[in-house]
């Protein structure tokens, strides 16, 4: 008899959505990311949207950090912690620079509905106090992101914003940091109950369906 694999939560979740997955790993945006041809107006209002809501995941980061279960599963958290207020906050400064655009354009740029709906997301799964709910926001918005780094092929002599958005989403340690919170969902999944698990699933597909709107929104004139 075959031996059967038993696929892991997260991965059930994955599968689940369909080409909901598909949609956001394999959208236009990212395609034109790694090709150089995104025009600098779409670049510019993602960059601009994306930052906006950087202080959303920092505090959805956090929180689940300080809800994880040991110092062993918060240590990871907090290196990924670094990395996102250090490291990618500084690209978000210098591309701003790149593209021109002024602190007073991103004060005075309102929210597009997709941002203000993702931010919400995150900022109502912290406030469901539910380690599991936030880890599922967490999976959605990391794994997407790793799926299309990986499966893109950046073209040489790109602009800078747009080789070191693929590189910070792609390669080993961004890998690591995937395995991580999925592992955590994994393992917190098995003590859920079935409408616990039915609210994680309710979390994962609406935060996928708004990673979606939000690509497309940089679109939209």
């Amino acid at each position: 008899m075959a031996e059967v694999t038993q696929v892991s939560f997260s991965e059930q979740l994955r599968q689940e959505a369909g080409t909901a997955w598909d949609e956001v790993a394999r959208h236009r945006f990212t395609d034109e990311l790694a090709a150089g041809t995104v025009e600098r107006a779409v670049m510019a209002k993602y960059a601009v949207q994306d930052h906006r809501f950087l202080d959303a995941f920092v505090v959805l980061l956090a929180s689940m950090v300080a809800a994880a279960r040991s110092l062993d599963d918060r240590i990871p958290g907090c290196q990924f912690l670094a990395l996102i207020t250090g490291r990618e906050n500084t690209y978000f400064v210098r591309t701003f620079e790149a593209l021109r655009i002024s602190e007073e354009d991103r004060r005075t740029t309102p929210p597009t509905e997709a941002q203000a709906k993702l931010e919400s997301i995150m900022r109502d799964a912290v406030a469901s106090g539910s380690l599991s709910e936030i880890l599922a926001v967490l999976v959605v918005c990391e794994w997407t992101y790793q799926s299309w780094g990986e499966r893109v092929q950046v073209e040489t002599g790109v602009p800078f914003y747009c080789q070191e958005w693929v590189d910070l989403h792609r390669g080993p340690y961004f890998g690591s940091v995937v395995d991580y919170l999925r592992g955590l969902l994994d393992r917190e999944a098995a003590g859920l109950n079935t409408d616990e698990k039915a609210k994680v699933r309710a979390r994962f597909m609406a935060t996928l369906a708004v990673e979606k709107e939000f690509f497309d929104s940089c679109y939209e004139k």
